[in-house]
């Protein structure tokens, strides 16, 4: 669930006034708020892994304006329970394939077999939101259905731009905000993603044999995936994660350019956050095994890491500067 584990960075905060916060926890990134209610076989969805305490990081921000939650967290509750489907250890290929694309059915009006499929739905028809950001999604978690390695950083950038990108994308958009600001955004989203994955590399590898660190990467050091398996990363491995969380920091930098172009000031501070965060995690990967050492923040590490993005955004907002050109690969 690699997706929805840092999706939360966007969405999390958006849970409804009357939810009940989850805890935080060790992990890096900001939690997802809730559970996808679970449902029967017969809506061709599987319940949702994750619990509310399950999750690593609080979720009752208030960051997040509340006419903006309930179309936020119908984002989320969509992107959950197909993400779950996309991961599953039990379903064959052919079989996720087949739920997720009545997921788009749904989505689209032309069925109405996935019940997590319905909020979205209502929400898109009542706001005139495009559905593309989360048929966009969709295009991801088929990935993650058949896809279990990828051969080059453009082609983990590639999958990036499905899995990460729209789920700012849709936040942005739901808040008014221009497609101007989409570069940054897609910067910022894909630097989360790949820290993600290399915070998770052992595990993903482990645990559903999926491999983003890219295989060329690997073979220019004489590795396999293999050497994920270990519980220390050797010389070698440690150079390609290094050097992978080195180029993640020039999407870093780039993704840090989004808080001043935000015009919400809500958002102008929860994505000033999140960029701070980004820097952080990304500056532990680049000098710690995230096979054997901490490369996820603990909950004061978090809040203090929360306090300076606070201050970053705020002092952004007051310094706003023109939108810079970049070529990140993610259009």
């Amino acid at each position: 669930m690699r997706k929805i584990s840092w999706l939360a960075r966007w969405t999390a905060h958006a849970q409804t006034p009357d939810a009940s916060p989850t805890r935080f926890g060790g992990a890096p990134q900001p939690c997802v708020f809730a559970q996808a209610s679970p449902v029967s076989t017969a809506s061709k969805e599987v319940a949702a892994s994750k619990t509310e305490t399950g999750e690593n990081f609080p979720v009752a921000s208030h960051l997040i304006a509340p006419q903006h939650r309930g179309t936020v967290l119908a984002f989320y509750k969509f992107a959950r329970a197909a993400d779950d489907i996309a991961d599953s250890p039990t379903l064959p290929a052919d079989e996720k394939l087949a739920r997720l694309d009545l997921f788009e059915e749904t989505l689209l009006g032309r069925s109405d077999a996935i019940a997590s499929a319905l909020p979205l739905r209502a929400t898109l028809a009542e706001t005139g939101l495009t559905p593309r950001h989360a048929l966009d999604l969709l295009v991801a978690f088929r990935m993650d259905a058949t896809k279990l390695r990828y051969e080059t950083f453009d082609e983990l950038l590639h999958y990036c731009r499905y899995s990460a990108a729209p789920v700012g994308r849709f936040v942005l958009a739901a808040h008014g905000e221009a497609e101007t600001t989409w570069p940054a955004n897609d910067a910022l989203c894909a630097a989360l993603q790949i820290i993600n994955h290399l915070q998770d590399c052992g595990k993903d590898f482990r645990e559903i044999d999926r491999v983003y660190i890219p295989l060329d990467a690997l073979a220019r050091h004489g590795l396999t995936v293999e050497a994920l398996g270990e519980a220390r990363a050797s010389v070698p491995l440690r150079i390609v994660l290094r050097d992978l969380a080195l180029k993640n920091a020039a999407l870093v930098t780039h993704g840090s350019e989004l808080s001043p172009q935000v015009k919400d000031w809500r958002l102008c501070l929860e994505t000033a956050i999140i960029a701070r965060l980004a820097q952080k995690l990304n500056g532990w990967l680049i000098t710690r095994d995230p096979l054997s050492e901490t490369v996820h923040l603990s909950k004061t590490g978090a809040l203090f890491q929360a306090v300076l993005g606070l201050g970053a955004g705020i002092g952004g907002r007051f310094g706003r500067a023109a939108p810079v050109r970049h070529t990140s690969g993610l259009a």
